[in-house]
């Protein structure tokens, strides 16, 4: 019995030492423990609005078709010179800066036979995302079609990566958006934006969007559009960089 009263003692006071470290720890406020308190910076940025003639190319295998790409002036319904999409909502940001906004991004494929295959729009260049990239979204006119659409993309490494966008099964303008998968604890595995060594190297590069052909609907003439390329990124990083650091440019 004695021995029982020993073991409770020291359990209680060993529960009183945690109880007491743990609302010591860092100074933390009790009433925050278990919630999320890392610092981010979201914020949505423009990537491209597709303004530039010439700046994006297609290609698709010969075998199976031609494809074209091309900018087209977009109708402007609401009269405020900006073209695109009517659920279109401009980022704050760019409100009253007068940024160019009238086309659109346009491709024709003409299918040979059907079978399986895709066409591919890429950039002259990589277009880089400043800070850690949540998500990327774009508006499409699918013309109800079930082809899907990727997104394609390097990671910090340089590495290249494809993510799923959406099925482009439906009508009009639609905003799609994908989320780019966090990079994994050991920060070389998956699609990683930031490593330890480097600080002032963040974030991911976009290099093209792929459209894979459902097999029984590659006939005749398909026809889509894209416009107003953005992202959702965290820029925390990129606003507290150390102002004493040296670059790695030469």
């Amino acid at each position: 019995m004695k021995r029982f009263f020993i073991i409770l003692l020291v359990l209680f006071t060993a529960g009183a030492l945690c109880a007491q470290q743990r609302s010591e720890v860092g100074g933390a406020d009790p009433t925050r423990l278990g919630l999320d308190e890392a610092q981010q910076h979201l914020k949505e940025v423009s990537v491209d609005k597709f303004e530039k003639d010439g700046y994006w190319l297609s290609t698709m295998s010969p075998d199976d078709g031609y494809v074209t790409t091309r900018l087209f002036a977009a109708p402007d319904p609401d009269g405020d010179g900006i073209g695109g999409p009517m659920g279109k909502e401009p980022i704050p940001e760019e409100d009253g800066k007068n940024i160019p906004d009238k086309y659109v991004l346009g491709s024709r494929v003409d299918f040979i036979h059907r079978g399986h295959t895709s066409f591919t729009l890429y950039p002259l260049r990589p277009i880089p995302i400043e800070g850690i990239t949540k998500t990327v979204s774009i508006w499409v006119v699918g013309r109800n079609y079930n082809h899907e659409l990727k997104l394609l993309l390097v990671d910090f490494f340089g590495r290249p990566f494809e993510l799923y966008v959406g099925k482009l099964n439906f009508q009009g303008w639609k905003k799609l958006t994908v989320a780019i998968p966090p990079q994994a604890d050991d920060g070389r595995n998956g699609i990683v934006q930031r490593n330890y060594h480097y600080n002032n190297q963040l974030g991911i590069k976009i290099t093209g969007l792929r459209v894979d052909v459902d097999p029984m609907e590659a006939y005749g003439s398909y026809y889509i559009y894209f416009d107003d390329l953005r992202a959702v990124t965290d820029l925390f990083a990129e606003d507290n960089r150390d102002p004493d650091d040296m670059p790695d440019s030469w």
